[in-house]
Formats: structure tokens, C-alpha cells, sequence
């Protein structure tokens, strides 16, 4: 810049400057948002558009049709996909949140919360078809059988880093003079943790957790390995069983319109309800603050 220029000449040159790059960072921005909202609208616009014109109350009322059948549902896949996602959350959520407990409020300069940390972080990007191949070696091949209780254990393997994450996050954020307060009246450590710390912070754990439920919910690749699929109605979890991931998987690949019919109603479903989790959640943590 010219240096005999006038100060306030430079800070009008300056701003201009500013200024211009703002507009270009911000355009970019937009259509960078631009990009993903088309194809979001897209496939939820081609979801319901498909999805809605196989939906029939046979869906919900018949288990899974052979080829070619004229009435047939998906009856069998969501009580399946209810069941172990129900008892995956189950079993996941308390691990992770004592877990989280532990990160937040034990482990900080610990090596153990160092290692239990890299540990979950590991756990947290691993992909899900690894989870489902673990299980398979360690329960599935013993058992010599696919089974509901393979694909629980595979669900709450996903869900527990998901809810140590955000439990551990949403602890860290509680301010310490709530800590201090309490401890100033005599209260025990795992009496603050239980009535305050853990109380205040309720809203993002709930929220970790419905995320880790919404997760779940479309997983695939580790039920083909644990609890493959089942054409019949079976609540057995020592038996395969049916979900609506696998089946919308198996149908949306076959050559049988009434099965294609049924994966894009299973696919509107399973839609709606990852959407609707994830407005829960949004709704949860934005009361929070």
C-alpha cells in the first residue's frame, strides 16, 4: 500500500478490502448451503414421493411377503428394529454415561481417563461394519447362529462412545462454581455429581443419547453380520431377526416390484423416524440454553 497515502485514506482502502472479502466468504457460505439443502430436499421430496405410495396398513400388520406376493408388510422388520434398538439404548446408555461421569469428573490428568478417552474416540470413528465383524467373531461364530442378541450387542457397541462423548462434553460446560457450592456445604462428591453436576447437564445427555438412538436406527452393516434377517414375525432374541435396515437393503436390491414397493416404504419410515429423533434432540439442547 502506498505509504503517503492519508490515514484516513488507508482506512477507507482497508475497509473496502474487508469488505470484499466478507461478501465473497459469504457468497461462498451460501452456496455452499445452497448444495447441501437441494440434495436434502431432493431426497426427502423423492423419499415421500415413493415411500408414501407403498405405504398401505399391510405394512404394519403382515410380516415380509415371499417374491411376487400380493399382500405382505414390514410388520416382522420394525418390531425387530424397536426391539434392538430399545435394548441396544438400554444396555449403552448407562455404560456411557458412567463412563462420561468418569472423563469429566475422575479421569481429567489420569491416565486411565487418558487411555478410556483414545480409546472412545477410536470406538467413536470406527466404522460400523468393524463393530459388526467383532461381534461376529466373538459371538456369533461360537454360537454358530445369527441371533436378535448379536445385533443388540453390535447397536450398543455404536451407542456407547456416541453417549460418553456428550456426556462428558455437556459435564465439562457445567461452571465449577456450582462444584465449589456444593462442596461448600459439606456435600460428598458423588452426591454433587448425582444432584447437580449430572442434573444440570440432563438435557444434552438426553439429547447424546436420542443422537445415539437416531444413529442406530439406519445401521445395516453390522446387523448383516450379527442378526441377519428373518421372513418371519420372531421376538426370539436367540433366533435371526428381522429389521427394517436389512430389509430395506434385500428388497431395494431384488428384481420384485411389490418388495421394491415395500423397501421405499421402509425407507420413508425409518426416515421419518431419524428426522423426528433429531428434531427431539435439536429441541432438547436448544432448551438447554
Amino acid at each position: 500500500m502506498n505509504t503517503s497515502m492519508s490515514p484516513d485514506t488507508r482506512r477507507m482502502a482497508l475497509h473496502r478490502k474487508r469488505k470484499a472479502v466478507n461478501v465473497v466468504a459469504l457468497t461462498l457460505a451460501l452456496a455452499a448451503m445452497s448444495f447441501g439443502l437441494f440434495w436434502l430436499i431432493w431426497i426427502l421430496i423423492e423419499t415421500a414421493r415413493l415411500g408414501i405410495g407403498g405405504l398401505a396398513i399391510s405394512v404394519f400388520t403382515e410380516s415380509t411377503p415371499p417374491p411376487l406376493a400380493e399382500v405382505g408388510g414390514l410388520a416382522n422388520a420394525i418390531v425387530g428394529s424397536l426391539i434392538m434398538a430399545l435394548l441396544a439404548t438400554a444396555l449403552g446408555t448407562p455404560i456411557g454415561v458412567m463412563s462420561g461421569i468418569y472423563l469429566a469428573e475422575y479421569g481429567k490428568g489420569v491416565w486411565l481417563g487418558a487411555v478410556t478417552g483414545f480409546i472412545n474416540d477410536i470406538l467413536l470413528s470406527a466404522p460400523s461394519i468393524v463393530i459388526g465383524l467383532f461381534i461376529y467373531a466373538v459371538v456369533v461364530a461360537p454360537m454358530r447362529s445369527f441371533s436378535g442378541l448379536a445385533g443388540v450387542l453390535a447397536l450398543a457397541l455404536i451407542v456407547i462412545p456416541v453417549v460418553v462423548r456428550t456426556t462428558e462434553n455437556m459435564l465439562s460446560l457445567i461452571p465449577n462454581s456450582l462444584r465449589e457450592a456444593a462442596y461448600a456445604l459439606g456435600t460428598p462428591k458423588w452426591k454433587v455429581i448425582s444432584s447437580v453436576t449430572l442434573k444440570a447437564a440432563r438435557s444434552g445427555v438426553i439429547t447424546g443419547v436420542l443422537l445415539a438412538v437416531a444413529r442406530i436406527a439406519g445401521e445395516t452393516a453390522p446387523l448383516l453380520f450379527t442378526a441377519l434377517s428373518n421372513q418371519f414375525f420372531t421376538a426370539n432374541l436367540g433366533e435371526p431377526m428381522a429389521s427394517l435396515p436389512v430389509t430395506i437393503f434385500k428388497f431395494a436390491m431384488s428384481p420384485y416390484e411389490n418388495w421394491q414397493k415395500l423397501a421405499w416404504a421402509g425407507v420413508f419410515l425409518i426416515t421419518l423416524g431419524v428426522l423426528g429423533l433429531n428434531i427431539l434432540a435439536r429441541v432438547l439442547f436448544r432448551n438447554k440454553h
